[in-house]
């Protein structure tokens, strides 16, 4: 299952990629999407770096009828590796999301790109959910679990960037 979001930001790329690599933002994003612990590497390399994070989430986002089989929490591991910034300034990563234990994997892209007023961030992916016969609902599950950490990220974003001024 498809998924995209944008969030605008009123800064530019260089802050707002300082932002996504900067741990104590990864970590308030993590708490504030429901992590109850987290682990954050961020690993620099010349203009590129990787934010590998390390999550107990509840499983609240999922289905009421599958949470039985999965447990109290989730244990995921999300990785986004970021590229070196194109001559334009504009930024791309991948991003792969796997749930160790669950047949549901998120793979996507993200993309930073200068506009008049600051920047934008674009998320886009597929959700893919192995699961006979109940592949559909987890699977929209977890896209609306994105849709939710989007938010997040957009609102604690403008926050950060709010007291960096």
């Amino acid at each position: 299952m498809h998924f995209a979001a944008t969030i605008s930001y009123p800064a530019d790329v260089e802050t707002v990629a300082a932002m996504l690599a900067d741990e104590g933002f990864v970590r308030r994003k993590m708490a504030a999407a429901g992590a109850e612990e987290s682990e954050v590497e961020i690993h620099h390399e010349g203009g590129s770096f990787t934010v590998t994070t390390r999550a107990k989430m509840p499983t609240t986002a999922v289905p009421a009828a599958f949470r039985s089989l999965v447990g109290d929490f989730l244990d995921v591991r999300l990785v986004e590796a970021w590229e070196a910034p194109d001559p334009d300034g504009s930024r791309s990563s991948t991003l792969a999301l796997d749930i160790q234990g669950v047949p549901v994997r998120i793979a996507g892209s993200q993309r930073l790109e200068p506009t008049a007023t600051g920047c934008t961030e674009t998320y886009e992916g597929e959700v893919t959910a192995k699961i006979p016969l109940f592949g559909r609902p987890v699977e929209q599950a977890a896209v609306d679990t994105v849709d939710k950490v989007v938010a997040v990220e957009r609102r604690l974003g403008l926050e950060h960037l709010a007291r960096s001024e």
